[in-house]
């Protein structure tokens, strides 16, 4: 059977085309606020683009933030993609400031780009710090699609997957198993990103009995 991985729609985020890419690698997702819903799946994915205060707003009103610490909790492996690996840590410095849902210790700062072009969009190669199951498989370094103005500063080195630069070295991937995060989409990084994507789905395949 195909793994269920919930995408939770919260009103920002590139959801459709995540889901196509999501299908494509052979999950079965859905695009769903509902809490049932999200108990059920196999799979969890936090999407996001735009300004991370603005996202959490919607994620709490939504009950969104403790949905996924619960199922964090309990063992479901989740991962946020681009500003929805941003949300899974602590706080963000971006218009004025904004707690996010912490289940990653660290802020999220605003690129130290020295004097390049914010945002950066295209194409950034990840180093990995190690292997995990999300890059296994993957070439190191990796180019990604980014597009991304602020970036984490996890608290905790061992959280740190991945790396890239982009005037200065910053934080593109973690990993804190079940949970992950990634900066950059995936789902428009070519083969490389439907790999990530599709290790991603084998993780949340059900154990038989």
């Amino acid at each position: 059977m195909k793994p269920r991985i919930a995408i939770l729609d919260y009103g920002m985020g590139n959801l459709r085309s995540v889901a196509k890419a999501l299908e494509h690698v052979g999950a079965e997702p859905e695009l769903t606020a509902d809490a049932r819903r999200v108990r059920e799946a196999d799979g969890v994915v936090l999407p996001g683009v735009g300004a991370m205060p603005k996202a959490m707003e919607h994620v709490r009103r939504l009950g969104l933030g403790d949905l996924m610490r619960e199922r964090v909790e309990a063992g479901v492996p989740a991962i946020g993609v681009c500003m929805g690996m941003q949300l899974l840590f602590d706080s963000t410095t971006e218009l004025g400031g904004a707690e996010g849902i912490g289940l990653i210790p660290g802020p999220v700062e605003e690129l130290d780009a020295r004097g390049l072009k914010v945002p950066q969009i295209g194409w950034n190669p990840v180093s990995w710090r190690r292997t995990a199951p999300l890059n296994e498989g993957l070439p190191d370094p990796c180019a990604f699609y980014h597009a991304n103005s602020f970036a984490p500063r996890p608290a905790d080195p061992a959280h740190v997957l991945g790396t890239a630069d982009y005037g200065s070295e910053f934080v593109s991937a973690v990993a804190r198993p079940p949970l992950y995060g990634v900066q950059f989409h995936p789902e428009k990084s070519g083969p490389d990103g439907l790999r990530l994507l599709g290790n991603f789905v084998r993780s949340c395949v059900p154990v038989a009995a």
